[in-house]
């Protein structure tokens, strides 16, 4: 916020990119003060590139930063019930929209319980939509190697092609980033 964009923000946008996203070459990350801006940056950014014909399905249960930047974007939006894949299966079938995103956090921290990412990511598959993880209380924390609840589920970066993480928690530092 202070002393903008530095060769030093490229080079961790470079190192996030490739311990999250390894086996996508062309993968990239971009740094944010806060897993606030993040959320609000990716989700803003979506919707300003989709012509108007994008629908968000949000979790009941996803932090206030998610819901903020859905709303953000005054693009048509549905909550589906927590955790329940087959509400948002319904709820992805009756869309008409070219465009469709469903938004998850990783863990939820206010009870944290972790998303069913696996069984999200094969109904955004085959439901043509896109799918968009949260993971800030997940990474460095959940799986072998820290990677969050996807490293736990086994999903690659295409499975789950957004991914937004924080560093002020496991990490213990501030910033956060988006990776896709």
């Amino acid at each position: 916020l202070i002393s903008g964009h530095s060769q030093a923000h490229d080079r961790l946008e470079e190192l996030l990119a490739t311990f999250f996203l390894s086996n996508i070459p062309s993968a990239r990350a971009l740094y944010f003060s806060s897993g606030y801006m993040a959320n609000l940056g990716v989700l803003t950014a979506l919707a300003g590139t989709s012509s108007g014909d994008i629908s968000f399905f949000s979790d009941q249960l996803n932090h206030a930063s998610l819901i903020d930047g859905i709303r953000l974007t005054r693009e048509p939006f549905q909550i589906y019930n927590h955790a329940d894949i087959a509400d948002l299966s319904l709820k992805l079938s009756s869309c008409q929209s070219g465009t469709k995103v469903v938004v998850t956090d990783g863990v939820f921290s206010m009870d944290g319980d972790i998303a069913p990412v696996a069984a999200l990511a094969q109904i955004a598959q085959r439901r043509s939509a896109w799918l968009l993880v949260d993971d800030a209380h997940g990474l460095g924390v959940l799986g072998e190697q820290g990677g969050g609840a996807l490293e736990l589920a086994g999903l690659s970066a295409q499975q789950v092609p957004l991914l937004v993480g924080t560093l002020g928690k496991a990490f213990g530092c501030s910033g956060a980033f988006v990776a896709g």
